[in-house]
């Protein structure tokens, strides 16, 4: 039997739906930051990358670079196994000693990516409650969908945002245990949890709750620990989720929370036991970064001045921006091919990378284009983008704010359709 026709078919059906992925080889520029160069058919050119998660420039922060160089130096490239064999360095137990105290809680966990701190954290810590049932976010990220299928659990899934639909989830729960899953800043929106209301909630109908800070950490509050910090409730949570590789500029994942939950995880989850442990530079380059985040406001205060910036220019140029709150600025295109279209124009005419947001990271029919500023796009670059994004919505006869913010709403109620109340639903 020919089993590559299989695969083919599956590529086929991505490239018709014009979802076919295509990967620009970039080279950051660490000394330029956010300056890079691609690798295009035509040869190396320059480019300004406009939608990194390295929020604040961290990656190329002399003080994270420092750490990173001489640990490399001193320890060697890799970690020499996982963390229950040889891999349990001096550094990657700082570093999460560092964690803990950012997030004040009694002990952190580090994983390999925070993709992996979710899937595993969730599903073992469910696994470990018996008759336990799992009340999510309905827009909660990939890796926590993961770890609630992978829990095995009662489920239920709760409108986004909507406290008065999660009251109703928690109620038909009864007396069982309950884990309620939610996200502070949500990445392809911008907006953010009303986590005050979730943590009463929680209290009243006595959940634990998960929270996934990774597009927060570093970025909100006085210390970086994120919006809970910021809004005070964050000793109110009972599992802090976070990433090394976003306003951290590193690479990693994590979970913070009580001894004993860390301890449960760290003795119990495959995804954890099973995987080489982050290398001694990697760890330490991570704890720099945090530490010096703690400290400084520099980066957070700048890269709030650029992200208003971008904001009214594109505003002021009649582009479909989503209003948020945050530092994620959505620019709604509302379909596939012309998403597609747009980011190749920006790339090969205008040294701008955007890349496309496509289904299924968002609905279909709320395609999109995601910039996330950082201190470092300065006022010429904004700009720039702004007159490019401009010239591209003209050259493809692309919807402008008022009418790309109506459709692609309806369209995105449409593609999520209701949530289902109020009786959780059996498996993963």
């Amino acid at each position: 039997m020919n089993y590559d026709h299989f695969f083919a078919d599956a590529i086929d059906a991505l490239r018709k739906e014009r979802r076919y992925r295509i990967f620009a080889e970039i080279e950051r520029d660490a000394s330029r930051f956010p300056r890079a160069v691609w690798h295009s058919p035509g040869g190396p050119r320059d480019i300004v990358v406009w939608c990194s998660n390295d929020y604040l420039g961290m990656g190329s922060h002399p003080k994270v670079v420092e750490a990173m160089c001489g640990a490399a130096q001193a320890r060697g490239a890799g970690a020499g196994g996982t963390r229950n064999i040889s891999g349990n360095s001096h550094e990657i137990v700082m570093l999460e000693r560092e964690l803990a105290d950012l997030h004040g809680k009694e002990q952190g966990l580090v994983f390999t990516s925070g993709y992996i701190s979710n899937a595993t954290g969730i599903s073992t810590i469910v696994k470990l409650i018996p008759d336990c049932v799992v009340i999510s976010d309905e827009l909660n990220h990939n890796s926590m969908i993961e770890g609630v299928r992978q829990g095995g659990r009662q489920k239920a899934i709760f409108r986004h945002n909507d406290l008065g639909h999660l009251e109703e989830l928690l109620k038909a729960a009864g007396d069982r245990p309950k884990l309620v899953a939610f996200e502070s800043v949500y990445s392809m929106d911008g907006d953010i949890a009303p986590m005050a209301g979730i943590c009463d909630l929680a209290e009243k109908y006595g959940a634990m709750t998960y929270l996934d800070e990774v597009h927060a950490v570093g970025m909100y509050g006085p210390r970086g620990a994120g919006v809970a910090e910021r809004d005070g409730v964050m000793h109110r949570i009972d599992v802090i989720e976070g990433t090394l590789g976003k306003a951290f500029g590193v690479v990693g994942g994590y979970i913070t929370g009580k001894r004993t939950v860390i301890d449960a995880v760290r003795s119990y989850a495959p995804g954890f036991i099973f995987t080489t442990a982050l290398p001694p530079a990697i760890a330490a380059a991570a704890a720099a970064s945090v530490r010096h985040l703690k400290e400084s406001q520099a980066e957070r205060e700048g890269q709030r001045a650029q992200v208003a910036k971008v904001k009214a220019a594109l505003a002021a140029a009649g582009l479909p921006t989503m209003e948020t709150p945050t530092h994620i600025v959505p620019v709604m295109v509302g379909d596939a091919k012309a998403c597609k279209m747009a980011s190749d124009l920006l790339l090969a005419e205008y040294g701008i990378y955007i890349q496309p947001i496509n289904y299924p990271t968002v609905p279909r029919g709320t395609e999109r284009l995601r910039i996330t500023p950082t201190p470092f796009h300065d006022d010429a670059l904004i700009a720039h983008l702004a007159r490019a994004l401009s010239d591209v919505w003209e050259r493809l006869e692309l919807p402008y704010a008022d009418r790309a913010a109506e459709r692609a709403d309806n369209q995105r109620r449409t593609a999520l359709g209701p949530a289902p109340i109020p009786v959780p639903v059996a498996g993963g």
